[in-house]
């Protein structure tokens, strides 16, 4: 809603209720305040300006009064609607604002010469927590803190051992461990996921040389999102980690997560680098969203690694298995290979092997373990 205030109008006085803030959309105001009888000028505001908003989420009376300078048009953002877009915003702005409120409060103490109250330091929506684990997130990065564990998938026709999805677990010194769920998400959210990745490229390589080293060849695959698919020169640093390593290209391979923010173009244009390497890439989770069938069309996949809940749902019923056959068929259709995850039964396994699936991954084939135990 729009508000017009003729030069001179107030638009509001020093200890009215604060119901709304405003953005100024053309014009100037002035902020003013009474100081024992005198009108001392705060500042002005022009257009762009936001005015009015710290005693609106303070709920608290105003402590200045607004008048136009000129002729001036304001667009108001009422109490609701303001707090609809601090609840729904990330834990860490709620709480860096919360420290702002902090600041203000004590400010506007110290203005009427009285003691400001005691915070109860309350974390509002656990974002000092979030902010917390974001700096030991990067303690853990930089002290090697986190370790790689190697999944094997089983190449089902030859019934031997494929290779490896590698997955990072943190195990954090008071937490214990930290849920991958949690603490990607948050390196996600972050820059963290940029060096998260080039930690897991830097640890999968040295795992490949290990594993090749005595005398076996196997792949490992490494998760790529799509923040990290936008940043400039990751094939070429997979390309020269490899080669630094003495590992052909193809000995990794990379899976990029199933995600509605992909950029068509962009991620297309990185397929192609990859192939130009012999780097196969994989789609991950299909099935999981509402996307897949989109990039199944538009981008050329080496290999798509159908979710787990196909797996667990096989024999529940025949719709489901139809579902399963369908989905594998389809994928052999356009050429590429299929990973199924979640495979924990061996009658499951019998399954994928009449299907035609050449890799399985999951709890039967084995679970994610230390280099170490692999190197036995």
């Amino acid at each position: 809603m729009k508000r017009t205030l003729a030069a001179g109008d107030v638009l509001f006085s020093e200890g009215d209720a604060a119901g709304s803030a405003y953005l100024v959309e053309s014009g100037s105001l002035a902020v003013v305040a009474d100081d024992e009888g005198s009108e001392v000028l705060l500042s002005e505001l022009g257009a762009g300006a936001i005015l009015g908003e710290m005693a609106v989420i303070d709920a608290a009376p105003r402590t200045a009064t607004v008048r136009a300078i000129t002729d001036a048009v304001l667009i108001e953002i009422d109490r609701g609607q303001l707090a609809e877009r601090i609840e729904r915003s990330d834990p860490v702005v709620r709480s860096l604002l919360e420290g702002l409120l902090k600041r203000y409060r004590g400010a506007m103490s110290a203005m009427r010469g009285q003691v400001a109250e005691a915070e109860d330091g309350f974390d509002h929506g656990g974002g000092m927590g979030k902010i917390r684990l974001e700096s030991q997130l990067r303690e853990a990065l930089a002290n090697n803190g986190l370790d790689l564990r190697l999944q094997p998938l089983l190449e089902i026709a030859r019934d031997e051992l494929g290779g490896y999805e590698a997955l990072v677990r943190w195990n954090h010194p008071e937490r214990g461990p930290v849920s991958p769920a949690e603490f990607i998400a948050l390196a996600e959210e972050t820059s963290l996921i940029v060096p998260v990745g080039e930690y897991v490229l830097d640890h999968a390589c040295r795992a490949l040389k290990a594993l090749h080293a005595g005398g076996r060849s196997p792949f490992i695959a490494i998760n790529v999102s799509a923040r990290q698919l936008a940043e400039q020169g990751l094939i070429d640093r997979i390309v020269a980690r490899t080669t630094e390593s003495g590992l052909p290209h193809a000995a990794l391979k990379v899976e990029i997560t199933e995600s509605l923010s992909l950029d068509y173009g962009m991620v297309a244009e990185v397929i192609a680098e990859c192939h130009g390497h012999g780097i196969k890439v994989a789609m991950d989770d299909f099935g999981t969203g509402y996307s897949g069938m989109e990039h199944l069309h538009r981008l050329e996949f080496d290999t798509v690694k159908i979710d787990q809940a196909y797996a667990r749902n096989m024999h529940a019923s025949k719709r489901a298995m139809a579902i399963l056959q369908h989905m594998v068929g389809m994928v052999h259709d356009l050429g590429a290979d299929v990973v199924v995850e979640g495979i924990e039964e061996a009658a499951q396994l019998e399954v994928l092997q009449e299907l035609g699936v050449r890799y399985a991954q999951g709890y039967l084939i084995g679970k994610p373990q230390p280099l170490s135990d692999w190197l036995v």
